[in-house]
């Protein structure tokens, strides 16, 4: 397939692109065969704004391959069946809450919209350069799954990092918690269920903006590492789960150390 240089590019309407984000930059052009191809193979690694703006991008990339008579039968299975890429068996899972969600909302008003927009778009981002999947993005939530730990402990080093370099709107401070935790939950045809994904949940939501906790399985299963130092928080009984989990602070250069006591279980 031809590139697709600057010149080229300019010269083309908006409707010859699946997908335009917030900033203006179009992606995914679509006006001949070959680009309808290559924004097929592509479609999932471009980091979106939302569901809404995905689901938008998808029906102008089909309706491109209808008029080119393609017959995207993969790209149309794992759209419509997101839980086949999903990991199964040991799974890493990773839960990002932003702090003070309700604090941003009550001063930006109809504002608050464009920084959850860059919240997920810095949580997706994390996500897909460790290799991971997003399984849910709901409110201020934001759920991730990973075939690897290390995988999920890179995402989770990664988003704080972006969180902290971020220029956010009217210089405001926006901070994540994030719940790390190994265990098996169930895939069905909506996502994850069972006692993994309340626990990664419980986890999550004992942290401060700006920290990582992790769950003992999975600081076992990584290990130690040249960049990385687990504190040990002491052993925590959460809600709802019948036995006590004994949770660690990652530590990474660039992230902050230093947090008031763990929350009180929810």
């Amino acid at each position: 397939m031809a590139q697709l240089g600057a010149k080229a590019r300019a010269s083309l309407p908006d409707s010859s692109f699946a997908y335009i984000d917030p900033t203006g930059r179009r992606l995914l052009p679509i006006h001949d065969e070959a680009h309808v191809r290559n924004a097929l193979a592509r479609f999932n690694r471009v980091s979106f704004d939302d569901e809404g703006s995905r689901n938008r991008a998808r029906t102008r990339l089909l309706k491109a391959a209808k008029r080119y008579g393609l017959m995207p039968v993969g790209f149309i299975d794992g759209e419509l069946r997101p839980e086949r890429r999903l990991p199964t068996g040991r799974v890493s899972l990773l839960l990002a809450d932003v702090e003070d969600s309700t604090g941003h909302l009550t001063d930006l008003g109809d504002r608050y919209e464009r920084l959850l927009a860059d919240v997920r778009r810095l949580l997706r981002t994390a996500t897909r350069r460790a290799g991971g999947h997003e399984v849910d993005a709901r409110g201020d939530e934001y759920f991730a799954a990973f075939a690897e730990p290390a995988q999920a402990l890179g995402a989770a080093v990664g988003m704080q990092r972006a969180f902290g370099s971020h220029a956010w709107a009217d210089g405001r401070n926006v901070r994540v918690r994030i719940g790390l935790h190994v265990g098996r939950p169930t895939l069905t045809a909506t996502g994850y269920v069972g006692i993994a994904v309340n626990t990664v949940a419980r986890i999550a939501a004992m942290g401060h903006g700006a920290q990582i906790l992790a769950s003992w399985s999975l600081r076992e299963a990584v290990g130690d590492g040249e960049r990385i130092a687990w504190r040990a928080v002491g052993r925590h009984r959460l809600r709802g789960i019948p036995d006590e989990h004994e949770l660690f602070q990652v530590q990474a250069p660039d992230l902050a150390t230093e947090f008031p006591p763990l929350r009180a279980p929810p």
